[in-house]
C-alpha cells in the first residue's frame, strides 16, 4: 500500500480504537493518543517511520487551537488579563526556570546545559494544558484562567529561549544572528493583516455563498500566518493566536471556528500521536526506572514550585494543586529547544534523548498529575465532617428521603397542603439553599437506622423514598422493611431495573421519574401534529394503561432476558394493532370535522 494511504490509515485506526478506550477508563484522549503514537512509531511496531515529516504536519494542529483560542479572546478581555500573564507567567517561567536549571547543574551537567534545560522544562504543553481544561470543565476557573495566562507568557518567552540557546554553544560563532527588524516586521504584518484585510476578504468570500470556499480561506489563514512567522524565526501559534485576537470581534468569528474546528481535532490528535511516535523507547526499556524516576522527580519539583507560586495569584486554595498538576508537564516547544540545543553543541546527543522522553514520559502523566492534584487538594482542604441534625420531627407523620428534583416538588405540594414532612438530605449546600427558603430539612444520610430513629421513623404513617441513587434507594427500602415493617413506601425509579427491584421488595407505590412528563409530551406534539385533542388525550391514556400491563407481565420473568424481550414485542406488536383499529374507527369521525 503506497505510504501517502497507509499513514492516515493507520493513524486513524489507532485514534478509533485507543482514544475511546483511553477515555472510557478516565485517562483522557491526550494519553490515548500518546499511547497510540508509542505503538505504532518506530519503537513499537514500527508501522510508521517518518515521525519527522508528520511532527511537521502535526504542529499546524496546535497552530490551529491557539488561533481559534484567539478567537475567543477580545482585546479587552487580553488587557484585563496582562497582570496573570505578565505577572503570573513571568514568576512562573523565572522560578521554574532557575529551580530546574539548579536541580540540573547539581546532576553534574555544564552550566549552559543546565540553563538550557532548565527554562525548556520550566515551559508546559499548550495542546495538552487546554486540551485536560476542557475535558475537566476547567476553562473558566480561576485556575483555568490562570493556567491560560501563563501559557500565553510560555509561548512569548519560548521565542527569546530559542534566540540566546545557540548563543550559548560552540556554533555560535558560525550560527546566523537574530533579525530583529525581520520580526518586528512578521509581527507588525500580521498585526496589519488582521485588522485591515482579512475582515474584508471575508464579507466578500461570504457573498459568494460557497461553504467550501470559506472553509479554504479559513485554512489558507492559519497556514498562511503561520509560514510567515517561521521565515522569521518566530513561534507559529503566537501569530496565529495574534490574528485570532484580531478577529475575536468580527461577524464571522462563529463561521471560522465551526470551520476551522474538525481540521484542529484532528490535527492535535495527530500532534500528540507524534509526540509518542518520537520517544525512544529503546532508552525506556533499557532503564524504565532511570527514566520513570527522573520525570517524577522533575513533575513533583515543578508542581510543588507552582504550588507555591499558585499563593500569590487569584487561586482559591482548593484549586492550587489542580492548577500545579495541569502545569506540571514539559513543552512541544521544549523539543524545539533541545534539537536547537543539539545543533548548537549545548547539549550532547545522550542528555538531549533522555531530555525528550522525560518530556514525552511527562506529557502522557498529564491526566495522573491532574488526578494527583485534586487528590491532595481534596485532603489538604476537606470540610469537616458534618454531624447529623438534631432532628423534631414535630410530629410529622410523613418522612421524605432525598430533596432531588423530585423530592422538591412532592415537599412542596405536601407542605401548601398543610401536611408536616420531616426531609432528609445528605447535600448540605442544597440544604443551605433550601433553608434560605425557609424549608425545614435535616442534614443527615437517610440510610442510617439511628437517623430514622431520630426522625420518627416508628410514629410515621408513610416514607417518600426520592433517593436519586439506586443502590442508596434499595437499601433505605430494605433498612425499613426490615426495621419499620407499618411504614408505607412510595418509590421513585430512575428506570425499569429499578422499578422492579423496589417492586421485588414490595414497595407497590412506585413511579417513575420521567414517565409522566413523557407521556405528556406525547400529547403535545400529536397536538401540534394536527391531531385533535381529544384524541391525542385518548392515544395518551392507552399508551399509558399499556405500558402498566405490560410492566406487569414483565415482572416475575424481570431476571430473565430472553422471556422479557419476547413479552415487549408482543406488547408492541398488540399496541400498533389497536392504534390502527383506533385510526380506522376514527377516520370518518375526523373527515367531518
Amino acid at each position: 500500500m503506497p505510504e501517502f494511504l497507509l499513514t492516515p490509515i493507520v493513524f486513524l485506526l489507532t485514534a478509533v480504537l485507543l482514544v475511546p478506550l483511553a477515555q472510557r477508563l478516565g485517562l483522557g484522549s491526550v494519553l490515548g493518543y500518546l499511547i497510540g503514537g508509542c505503538i505504532i512509531g518506530p519503537w513499537g511496531l514500527a508501522l510508521i517511520q517518518n515521525v519527522e515529516m508528520i511532527s511537521h504536519v502535526a504542529e499546524i494542529g496546535v497552530v490551529m487551537m491557539l488561533f481559534l483560542i484567539g478567537l475567543e479572546l477580545q482585546p479587552k478581555k487580553l488587557l484585563e488579563m496582562r497582570m496573570l500573564v505578565l505577572g503570573g507567567g513571568t514568576l512562573q517561567v523565572a522560578a521554574c526556570g532557575a529551580a530546574l536549571a539548579a536541580a540540573a547543574f547539581f546532576l553534574d551537567m555544564q552550566w549552559t546545559a543546565a540553563l538550557v534545560a532548565g527554562f525548556a522544562l520550566a515551559l508546559s504543553s499548550t495542546a495538552i494544558v487546554v486540551q485536560n481544561m476542557h475535558e475537566r470543565h476547567l476553562e473558566h476557573t480561576p485556575a483555568g484562567k490562570a493556567a491560560f495566562a501563563i501559557l500565553l507568557f510560555q509561548d512569548m518567552a519560548a521565542i527569546p529561549l530559542l534566540v540566546v540557546t545557540p548563543l550559548l554553544g560552540a556554533a555560535a560563532s558560525s550560527g546566523p544572528g537574530f533579525n530583529w527588524p525581520l520580526t518586528a516586521a512578521a509581527i507588525a504584518a500580521v498585526l496589519v493583516i488582521g485588522r485591515y484585510a482579512i475582515p474584508p476578504a471575508l464579507r466578500l468570500i461570504a457573498k459568494s455563498g460557497l461553504r467550501e470556499i470559506f472553509t479554504a480561506f479559513a485554512l489558507l489563514l492559519v497556514l498562511g500566518i503561520a509560514q510567515l512567522m517561521t521565515l522569521a524565526d518566530l513561534s507559529m501559534g503566537l501569530g496565529a493566536f495574534l490574528a485570532g485576537v484580531l478577529l475575536a470581534g468580527s461577524e464571522y468569528r462563529k463561521a471560522l471556528e465551526a470551520d476551522l474546528e474538525p481540521f484542529k481535532g484532528l490535527l492535535l490528535g495527530l500532534f500528540f500521536t507524534s509526540v509518542g511516535m518520537s520517544v525512544n523507547m529503546g532508552l525506556l526499556s533499557d532503564g524504565p526506572l532511570h527514566i520513570l524516576g527522573l520525570t517524577l522527580a522533575y513533575m513533583a519539583l515543578k508542581m510543588a514550585l507552582l504550588a507555591l507560586i499558585a499563593r500569590a495569584m487569584p487561586i482559591p486554595a482548593v484549586q492550587r494543586w489542580p492548577f500545579a498538576g495541569l502545569l506540571a508537564q514539559g513543552s512541544e516547544f521544549a523539543f524545539v529547544v533541545f534539537a536547537v540545543a543539539r545543533q548548537a553543541q549545548v547539549l550532547p546527543p545522550a542528555l538531549n534523548e533522555t531530555l525528550v522522553v522525560v518530556v514525552a514520559v511527562s506529557m502522557a502523566l498529564t491526566p495522573l498529575a491532574v488526578m494527583g492534584g485534586s487528590w491532595i487538594s481534596s485532603r489538604l482542604h476537606a470540610p469537616p465532617p458534618m454531624e447529623p441534625d438534631v432532628i423534631e420531627p414535630e410530629g410529622a407523620r410523613v418522612i421524605i428521603a432525598g430533596l432531588g428534583r423530585v423530592g422538591q416538588i412532592t415537599a412542596r405540594l405536601l407542605i401548601a397542603s398543610g401536611i408536616k414532612v420531616t426531609v432528609l438530605d445528605n447535600d448540605p449546600d442544597l440544604i443551605d439553599m433550601l433553608r434560605r427558603f425557609g424549608m425545614r430539612v435535616f442534614y443527615g444520610d437517610a440510610t442510617r437506622l439511628d437517623l430514622l430513629h431520630a426522625a420518627g421513623a416508628r410514629k410515621a404513617h408513610l416514607l417518600i423514598n426520592a433517593i436519586d441513587d439506586m443502590e442508596g434507594s434499595l437499601k433505605l427500602t430494605d433498612l425499613v422493611r426490615e426495621n419499620f415493617p407499618h411504614l408505607e413506601i412510595i418509590a421513585r425509579a430512575r428506570n425499569l431495573t429499578h422499578l422492579f427491584e423496589l417492586r421485588s421488595r414490595g414497595v407497590e407505590q412506585v413511579e417513575r421519574e420521567t414517565f409522566e412528563s413523557a407521556l405528556l409530551i406525547g400529547q403535545h406534539a400529536l397536538e401540534k401534529m394536527g391531531i385533535d385533542p381529544l384524541t391525542a388525550e385518548r392515544a395518551r391514556i392507552k399508551f399509558r394503561e399499556h405500558n402498566l400491563s405490560t410492566l406487569d407481565a414483565i415482572f416475575p420473568h424481570y431476571r430473565d432476558e430472553k422471556t422479557m424481550i419476547s413479552i415487549q414485542q408482543a406488547a408492541r406488536d398488540e399496541l400498533e394493532r389497536s392504534f390502527e383499529q383506533d385510526r380506522i374507527r376514527l377516520a370518518p369521525e375526523q373527515a367531518q370535522r
